[in-house]
């Protein structure tokens, strides 16, 4: 890794203290980040569910409940500030939080907020009327199957995503194109006028809010050609001058950094600014 090249993450550290679906300690991690010469970084543990409907399904196997989660959040929060303060003098660390979007979703997260006061939100959509979408393939054909079609499935993504930006305004915008998933025509089907207008819709809502993109790299974790953003989206966002930031989608220790040289290599070349802005709470 370069280490000449300033090595940022404002998306990831999912730890196996605070998440169902990532291992490892928190304290772990933020060493990892350390330790491969990262002077910032941004923790962005998942909310916890407005109720147990929305539970995931890891959550509902091990017997969690809604009450138990808001503890563990809660934990999570003491624990990365007592950590902030403990690894000053080698990172700097941002306590943040990536939200859903589901029913009742607004009200939930103010008060997280508020309660918490994290330092910045990342903004993502993970549900398409309440279906939680990239849980498995077999979710994602149904969340298709209640919208109509794929097709639909994108536009209702893009449009939840519109609201969720008009009212959470969060900093980061977490990996945009996460519809695209378990869609082997993605390219194409991004492409499409009805669900295209909409992503440059919200293009132009970001840009407007000064938010900053995610340039997330889970995808490269799983072997996959690209990170979220697509080429597509990413050659437009540089038209627009919008911000755009690496974030490891990290759920363990040898996730934490991953790839992210490779982002800033792969930013450099579209001609972005590497020099990113440090997060702030905008809501």
């Amino acid at each position: 890794m370069n280490m000449t090249t300033l090595l940022i993450s404002l998306h990831g550290g999912h730890s196996g203290q605070y998440c169902n679906h990532a291992v490892d300690l928190l304290e772990d991690i933020i060493l990892r980040y350390i330790e491969l010469g990262f002077t910032k970084v941004g923790i962005t543990e998942h909310v916890p569910p407005v109720n147990d409907f929305f539970l995931f399904p890891d959550e509902k196997e091990a017997g969690l409940t809604t009450a138990a989660i808001n503890k563990r959040f809660e934990n999570y929060f003491n624990e990365l500030n007592a950590l902030k303060n403990k690894y000053a003098s080698k990172i700097k660390i941002f306590a943040g939080m990536e939200t859903e979007t589901c029913t009742g979703y607004a009200d939930h997260i103010n008060k997280l907020i508020s309660k918490f006061q994290p330092n910045y939100i990342v903004g993502s959509v993970h549900h398409i009327d309440d279906i939680y979408f990239d849980y498995s393939k077999e979710e994602y054909d149904r969340a298709a199957s209640v919208c109509g079609s794929y097709d639909a499935m994108y536009e209702k993504y893009f449009d939840l995503q519109y609201e969720m930006i008009k009212t959470l305004k969060p900093f980061i915008i977490g990996h945009f194109d996460l519809i695209r998933i378990y869609d082997k025509d993605y390219k194409k089907r991004l492409l499409l006028p009805q669900i295209n207008r909409k992503i440059q819709r919200n293009l132009k809502l970001i840009k407007s809010l000064n938010l900053v993109m995610d340039f997330n790299l889970r995808p490269l974790a799983r072997g996959e050609k690209e990170p979220y953003i697509t080429s597509s989206i990413l050659k437009k966002a540089k038209e627009m001058e919008i911000c755009v930031v690496p974030g490891d989608d990290s759920h363990s220790v040898n996730e934490a950094g991953r790839h992210v040289d490779k982002a800033i290599e792969i930013l450099k070349a579209y001609g972005f600014k590497t020099q990113w802005p440090d997060p702030v709470l905008l809501t």
